[in-house]
């Protein structure tokens, strides 16, 4: 059976896809959470989660006041572990980030704690908040870990979530193999906007078929889902399909709102590899 998007039961002030103003002073208020289980549930996710992991959000449009009342401009990188009990919606970080544009800091320490502070309450679960300098921001790779799926030659014609796609060889021989593609589409599941990503699959386990793994990734076109859903239900979806005894799925988003997010998921590791796309 064809999977449908998840319906999710949103906050009635939720920013995304009305027209707000921009404020210019610090109103953390404006921080939107969502709970996690509004998603997991209809997945079949419950605790113990099957997986760990992190959500990394890179920010590109931070900045603020020093005391003498001078710009300062920074990156920003927030790790959410999956754990966490809410999400931010992206829009209403974005409006809260630009409601510190006017506020005076005397140190950047004191950026950090206030984010720190803020981000911890919305998130519902402590973060580790990082300044990052513009010079190493700009540091990138070319591509995500392992084989691009891309030049594969298929023919596709399902864009809408699919699990029954994918398939695996002999059970009984065991590999372990990563995969990636930069074709990955979703939609918002407010606005219906495109969400763009390159995602990575790394499992040992029986042999998954490549032509239908990439199929399967390519079914998520019409599919409306956040971020964090969608990373999480492919996650899920290859564990019940393809039953690997280890599984990692990465998803690298493209910036919107000078925000990407970036979700990890992974029955090995706990945290997301440091790289950042050329895309991005």
């Amino acid at each position: 059976m064809v999977g449908h998007s998840i319906a999710v039961a949103l906050p009635s002030d939720l920013p995304l896809g009305k027209e707000v103003g921009y404020t210019s002073t610090y109103t953390p208020s404006l921080l939107c959470g969502i709970q996690r289980s509004e998603f997991r549930t209809p997945m079949g996710i419950e605790d113990p989660l099957p997986f760990n992991g992190e959500d990394v959000w890179t920010g590109y449009e931070m900045s603020w006041l020093d005391e003498q009342g001078k710009p300062q401009v920074s990156g920003l990188r927030v790790h959410v572990p999956c754990t966490s009990m809410a999400v931010v919606e992206s829009k209403s970080m974005k409006l809260y980030l630009n409601s510190l544009s006017e506020t005076k800091f005397v140190q950047r320490a004191n950026v950090l704690s206030t984010l720190d502070s803020d981000l911890a309450l919305a998130f519902r679960s402590p973060v580790l908040v990082e300044l990052v300098d513009l010079k190493h921001l700009g540091s990138a790779t070319d591509e995500m870990p392992g084989m691009c799926l891309d030049h594969l030659d298929i023919f596709v014609s399902e864009y809408h979530r699919n699990p029954q796609l994918l398939s695996t060889g002999d059970r009984e021989h065991v590999v372990k193999e990563t995969y990636h593609t930069n074709l990955f589409r979703s939609l918002c599941p407010v606005t219906g906007q495109p969400d763009w990503a390159s995602i990575m699959v790394q499992y040992m386990g029986p042999p998954i078929d490549r032509d239908n793994l990439l199929k399967y990734l390519l079914s998520y076109r019409c599919h409306r889902a956040f971020h964090e859903a969608a990373i999480e239900q492919i996650f899920v979806d290859i564990e019940a399909r393809c039953r690997p005894d280890q599984l990692t799925v990465f998803g690298r988003f493209l910036r919107r709102g000078g925000l990407d997010i970036n979700p990890f998921r992974s029955n090995v590791e706990d945290v997301a590899p440091r790289l950042r796309l050329s895309r991005q």
